[in-house]
C-alpha cells in the first residue's frame, strides 16, 4: 500500500502543495491555479525557462488518489481542488538561504530577476521572489516553484518586488557592506529581512548608492509612512507601465551586480597550505580517503568541516553528489567560486556549524527541516574535525559520535591526537581539562554507534585516519 505525506513547507500557497509518496516527490496543483497554469505550458514559458536551465523541469503523471489536507489521502472524486498532479525533478539536497554563501545568494538573485524578465516578455510575471524557491541542482541556482508565475495585467506593479528586496537585495547589501555571517538573519525572519533593520544596520554610505538608496532606503520609509493596507491601495493605485516594470527589474539586476565583498580574509582559507601536514601525509590522506570511498560505494556524500573543498572534490569528481560545509563564510564561498569556475556539477558547498547546525523553524517548527533531517548521507566526511568539537567545542567524544550516526552510514573519520600542533594550539590559552581525548577513549566512544572497519596512520604524523560503518 503506497504512503502519501503533504510537506509542511508548501502550506501557505492555496495554487497547490507537494507530497510524497513512497518517497518520490510529486507536486499538486489546485484548480485555482488551473488557468495559470495552462498559460504557462501555451505561452511558451515553460519550455523556455526548462530549456534554458533555469526553472525546474516536472513530468504529468496519472493519479488515482491525492492529498485534500494536511497528510490525509483521499480519491480524486473526494478532493476536488485537484486539477493536476506533477512529478518535479528531484533535487538531491534541499538547502535554505541562511547556508548559502554570499556568491550562492547573489546568483540565486539574478536568476529570480532573469525569469521575471523572460516572464513578461511571456505575457507573465513573477507573484512569489522568495529565495526559498531557489535550489541549487548540478552546480547552478534553479527555480523550483512551478506555481509562483501568474498573468501579467499591464499597469499593475510587480507584486513580489517587496518581498525581493527583503529575500535578496537586503541580505546581500547586509554581506557585502558589513559582515557575511548577517545572511543568518533568515532564520528568524523566515519571511526575508525587514527593510527597515536593514537600514538600521547599514551604513549610511550606503545612501550614495542609487540602487540601495531606491530599493532599500527610500522603500523602507515608504513601509514605515503606510500602513500595510496603505501601502497596498497606494501600489494598486499606481499605474506602471511595462517599460516601467521592466526598468524596476534592471535596476534591480544592476544593484544586485554591483554588489561587492569587501577585502576579508580567514585563518582557514590557507588551512592546508600553511599548516600542519607535510605533503608526505598530506599525500597519504588524500589517497586513504580514495580509498575508503572505493570501499564504501557511496552515491551521497557530506563532507563536515571541508574548508575550501580539497577532499569534497575527491568525492564530486568519482561523480558523487557532494555537500562540501563549512562553518567560515569565506572558505565556502571561495569553495563556491571554485566549484562554479570548474563546472563542478555535484560539488554544493554550504555554510554549516556543526556546533549549531540549522535547526527546524517556521510554522509549527516544521516548514523548514533541520540539517540533521535532510540526511542521511551514504558517507560522510569528518577530516580534521573532532579536535575542534571536543576541545574547541567542549563536546564529549560519545556525543560527538551519537551526532554523527544520525547524519550518515559510513563515517570517514580522522583522529587528531593531543601531540599535534592544532590541539596543542587548541590547548596553548586554556586548561587541558580533557583527560579523555586519546585515541582509545576515542575508539571506544565511537563504538558505541560505529563498526570500525578500517583505519590508516597518515604518513609522517601523528593522525589516524578510520573508516566506520554505522552499527544500529
Amino acid at each position: 500500500m503506497s504512503s502519501k505525506q503533504s510537506l509542511p513547507s508548501s502550506f501557505r500557497d492555496p495554487s497547490g502543495f507537494i507530497f510524497v509518496e513512497d518517497g518520490v516527490i510529486y507536486r499538486q496543483i489546485n484548480h485555482c491555479y488551473r488557468s495559470e497554469f495552462e498559460r504557462l505550458i501555451e505561452s511558451g514559458l515553460y519550455k523556455r525557462l526548462t530549456e534554458e536551465k533555469l526553472l525546474l523541469p516536472h513530468e504529468e503523471v496519472a493519479e488515482t488518489s491525492t492529498i485534500a489536507g494536511a497528510g490525509t489521502v483521499e480519491s480524486e472524486q473526494e478532493a476536488p481542488d485537484s486539477y493536476k498532479v506533477i512529478r518535479p525533478e528531484r533535487v538531491p539536497f534541499i538547502s535554505y538561504p541562511y547556508e548559502w554563501s554570499f556568491s550562492q545568494l547573489k546568483d540565486a538573485a539574478l536568476l529570480t530577476l532573469s525569469i521575471q524578465k523572460i516572464a513578461i516578455e511571456h505575457g507573465m510575471t513573477l507573484k512569489d521572489a522568495s529565495a526559498f524557491n531557489v535550489q541549487f541542482l548540478r552546480g547552478k541556482p534553479i527555480f523550483i516553484d512551478t506555481l509562483s508565475f501568474t498573468t501579467y495585467e499591464e499597469g499593475l506593479p510587480w507584486v513580489a518586488y517587496k518581498q525581493f528586496c527583503q529575500h535578496f537585495l537586503a541580505p546581500l547589501a547586509l554581506m557585502a557592506h558589513c559582515d557575511l555571517r548577517l545572511h543568518k538573519l533568515f532564520r528568524p525572519f523566515i519571511d526575508g529581512i525587514p527593510l527597515d533593520l536593514a537600514v538600521n544596520i547599514l551604513p549610511k554610505t550606503t545612501l550614495i548608492d542609487l540602487g540601495l538608496l531606491t530599493h532599500i532606503h527610500m522603500q523602507a520609509k515608504f513601509q514605515q509612512k503606510y500602513s500595510k493596507q496603505e501601502a497596498s491601495s497606494q501600489l494598486t493605485d499606481r499605474k506602471l507601465s511595462k517599460t516601467a516594470l521592466l526598468g524596476i527589474v534592471e535596476s534591480l539586476e544592476a544593484t544586485v551586480k554591483g554588489l561587492r565583498l569587501k577585502g576579508q580574509d580567514s585563518f582557514w582559507r590557507n588551512y592546508y597550505q600553511e599548516h600542519n601536514y607535510s605533503d608526505a601525509a598530506f599525500q597519504a590522506k588524500k589517497a586513504a580517503v580514495e580509498e575508503y570511498l572505493e570501499q564504501v560505494s557511496p552515491q551521497t556524500v557530506w563532507d563536515l568541516g571541508a574548508n575550501t573543498g580539497i577532499f569534497s572534490r575527491l568525492a564530486s569528481n568519482r561523480n558523487i553528489f557532494t555537500l562540501s560545509t563549512d562553518m567560515d563564510a569565506l572558505v565556502v564561498e571561495a569553495n563556491y567560486l571554485k566549484a562554479k569556475e570548474d563546472g563542478d556539477k555535484n560539488l554544493l558547498p554550504l555554510v554549516v556549524d556543526l556546533t549549531a547546525p540549522a535547526p527546524a523553524i517556521g510554522w509549527a517548527n516544521a516548514e523548514r527541516m533541520s540539517f540533521g533531517e535532510r540526511g542521511p548521507a551514504d558517507a560522510a566526511l569528518a577530516l580534521a574535525l573532532i579536535h575542534h568539537l571536543a576541545i574547541g567545542n567542549n563536546v564529549p567524544l560519545r556525543s560527538v559520535a551519537d551526532y554523527m550516526s544520525t547524519l550518515t552510514k559510513n563515517l570517514i573519520i580522522e583522529f587528531v591526537p593531543k601531540e599535534d600542533s592544532q590541539v596543542r594550539e587548541l590547548l596553548r590559552m586554556r586548561e587541558d581539562a580533557f583527560p579523555d581525548y586519546h585515541q582509545e577513549s576515542f575508539e571506544r566512544a565511537f563504538e558505541t554507534r560505529f563498526v570500525i572497519r578500517n583505519k590508516t596512520r597518515l604518513g609522517d604524523s601523528e593522525r589516524t585516519l578510520y573508516l566506520m560503518e554505522r552499527s544500529h
